[in-house]
C-alpha cells in the first residue's frame, strides 16, 4: 500500500512538473513580440534613402522592358524581375517620362513615347512591389513575416507622405513627368495595357 502511496504521489509530482514547465503561446503574440525589436520606419528609411536610389539608376526604361516581355519574355523576367515567393509574379524597378493625360482617384495616367499606357499610383499605394522590385530585401534575414509586411508598409507611407504630394500639387493634364517606381506583371498572365507603376520619385519636366 505504502508503495502505491509512493508512486501515485510520484506520478503526481511529475504531472504538476511537466505542467509548468510547458505552455502555449499564439503564434500572432510571438510575432508582435519580435516586430517590437524590429524598427520598420528606421529600416525602410534607409532602404528608400540610401540603399535604393543605386538600384533605380540601373532600372530599365519602361518603354524598353515592355518591349523585351514581349519579344522575351523569360530573358527579361529573368535578368530584370524579382521576387521574395515562388511564383510566376516578379517586380520589376523602371523609368521613364510621359504626358499626363487624365488624372483621377486612382492615379495619373500616362502616355510614354512608344505610345504605352501607363497608370501611375497615387491614390492607393499599398503592397510589396517596391520592397520586391528593388532585389536589396533578404526574406533569410528575418525571421518573422510581420517585419517584412512592415516594411512595405513603412516605404509605402514614405511614398503617400513625401514623395507624393510636391508633384501631385502642381500636376494637371498635359504635364510631362520623368518617373521611377515598381510593377508587377505576372509571367503566367501577361498584361501589358495601363501597366500600374508604384512611384518612387516623380518630377515634372519643363
Amino acid at each position: 500500500m505504502k508503495k502505491s502511496i509512493r508512486y501515485v504521489l510520484l506520478v503526481a509530482l511529475m504531472l504538476i512538473i511537466g505542467y509548468n514547465s510547458v505552455y502555449f503561446k499564439k503564434l500572432d503574440e510571438m510575432n508582435a513580440g519580435a516586430a517590437k525589436n524590429f524598427d520598420a520606419a528606421a529600416y525602410a528609411g534607409t532602404f528608400f534613402y540610401k540603399e535604393l536610389p543605386a538600384e533605380v539608376a540601373k532600372a530599365p526604361d519602361i518603354d524598353k522592358l515592355i518591349g523585351l516581355v514581349k519579344t522575351d519574355p523569360d530573358n527579361a523576367f529573368k535578368n530584370y524581375g524579382h521576387a521574395l515567393a515562388i511564383g510566376t509574379v516578379r517586380y520589376f524597378l523602371v523609368q521613364g517620362t510621359g504626358q499626363v493625360t487624365n488624372i483621377d482617384d486612382n492615379g495619373l495616367t500616362v502616355l510614354a513615347p512608344s505610345g504605352n499606357t501607363l497608370l501611375l499610383a497615387t491614390g492607393y499605394v499599398y503592397g510589396n512591389a517596391v520592397r520586391d522590385a528593388s532585389g536589396l530585401v533578404d526574406i533569410n534575414k528575418f525571421s518573422n513575416t510581420m517585419d517584412l509586411n512592415n516594411i512595405s508598409a513603412e516605404v509605402d507611407k514614405i511614398i503617400r507622405n513625401k514623395v507624393l504630394p510636391p508633384v501631385l500639387s502642381q500636376i494637371k493634364k498635359g504635364s510631362r513627368l520623368q518617373f521611377a517606381g515598381a510593377i508587377a506583371l505576372n509571367q503566367a498572365h501577361l498584361q501589358l495595357d495601363d501597366v500600374e507603376v508604384t512611384p518612387v520619385s516623380l518630377k515634372l519636366i519643363q
